[in-house]
């Protein structure tokens, strides 16, 4: 998403060579004056992308999500929310490989998809206005099921988690709003109605099949711990803890800590620290439970990641790319590829690519371990 306080997202429909524009606004998005990077005064260090895809405006990319094939090709997915579906790029290079998907309510069909992620062999993609989540086989792609569709309103950004026996934890966050106001902007709900924000399924295969069954809701409903505007999520189970960006702006863009069964913890990082809107979250593991989270702040001009410590969440600074802007999802891929043997960190640029860092430059930039034995 783009920042709460910023021009309205413009979404070009081709009918001719002068066609009108069309806007979609989303629960973040309203008219004003967007924050820059240049003029937020923030310490941080500059890391120069390994490459950025190649641009496509009308596809409107949001967030990214990477696989590794049993002969070691990685595969990088990006969600198209104007598009037809998924855009497949090479891991490694970048390079635009295929589309994935068309238009429509069916099996193997996208509706302003969101949120993907990778688990195992299988891809989840939300989508916002099919309300519902849709899983696909790697790599055939092709569509094994969706669910969601009784009971999520506006899904956006979603997290998995693998359980013993095969099973699966999958938190889906949901922006529904209370209506619009005069000017056409999102009124969020009064805090009585935020606790369902999150939707936790229990996912398991049986045979060929995918079956999901609903687990349950989580929301705050206080002042401090409730979610506003709600997209991206992301669970550490080592720390029995999930962290949930606030996007609203109004009321302070941050990052909240839950656990990952839904109770807020009384911390909200960033507060204060975030200038423009907190998007997309990952995390760089270790087996001690040692590592780094990343969460971004969405400026216009430049995006910045923040990096706090896993373990005590204490800032460890900053960087941001000579290019890339406007973020919205991100992805961390920690395993050796071919190009990035120390694991690489994507990112969306400006709601048309997606952007690479070697995870050493990030590393060395911000005297940050390039590795676990490091």
């Amino acid at each position: 998403m783009r920042p709460r306080h910023s021009a309205l997202v413009v979404s070009l429909i081709v009918v001719s060579a002068c066609a009108p524009l069309t806007a979609v606004r989303e629960p973040d998005e309203i008219a004003g004056a967007e924050p820059t990077l240049a003029g937020s005064g923030i310490n941080h260090a500059t890391v120069a992308e390994a490459f950025i895809t190649a641009r496509t405006p009308l596809d409107n990319i949001d967030s990214p999500a990477s696989w590794t094939s049993p002969e070691g090709k990685v595969w990088l997915f990006a969600t198209a929310k104007e598009g037809k579906g998924l855009v497949l790029y090479d891991g490694d290079t970048g390079a635009t490989l295929r589309g994935v998907g068309t238009v429509g309510t069916g099996a193997g069909q996208f509706q302003r998809p969101n949120g993907v992620a990778v688990s195992g062999d299988l891809l989840f993609v939300v989508e916002r206005d099919n309300r519902r989540v849709q899983v696909l086989s790697l790599p055939g792609l092709a569509s094994l099921a969706t669910f969601g569709e009784r009971e999520l309103q506006q899904p956006y950004g979603l997290w998995v988690r693998e359980l013993a026996g095969g099973e699966r934890d999958v938190l889906v966050t949901d922006a529904y709003m209370a209506g619009t106001d005069a000017r056409g902007d999102s009124i969020v709900p009064p805090l009585a109605r935020l606790d369902k924000r999150i939707h936790r399924y229990r996912v398991r295969t049986d045979g060929s099949a995918v079956v999901a069954e609903l687990g349950g809701t989580h929301g705050d409903i206080t002042e401090a711990g409730a979610i506003r505007i709600p997209e991206s999520l992301w669970g550490d189970p080592a720390h029995d803890r999930l962290l949930v960006s606030e996007e609203d702006t109004v009321t302070g863009t941050a990052v909240r800590e839950y656990s990952l069964s839904g109770e807020y913890r009384g911390r909200t990082i960033g507060l204060g620290q975030f200038k423009a809107q907190a998007e997309g979250i990952a995390l760089w593991t270790c087996p001690d439970g040692s590592g780094y989270w990343l969460a971004t702040d969405q400026f216009k001009d430049r995006s910045l990641f923040h990096v706090y410590d896993r373990q005590t969440l204490a800032p460890l600074g900053a960087f941001a790319g000579n290019t890339v802007a406007n973020t919205d999802g991100v992805w961390l891929h920690q395993a050796a590829t071919s190009r990035f043997p120390q694991g690489v960190f994507y990112a969306v640029h400006d709601d048309m690519a997606v952007a690479a860092f070697d995870w050493r430059d990030v590393a060395s930039a911000l005297s940050l371990r390039a590795d676990c034995d490091g």
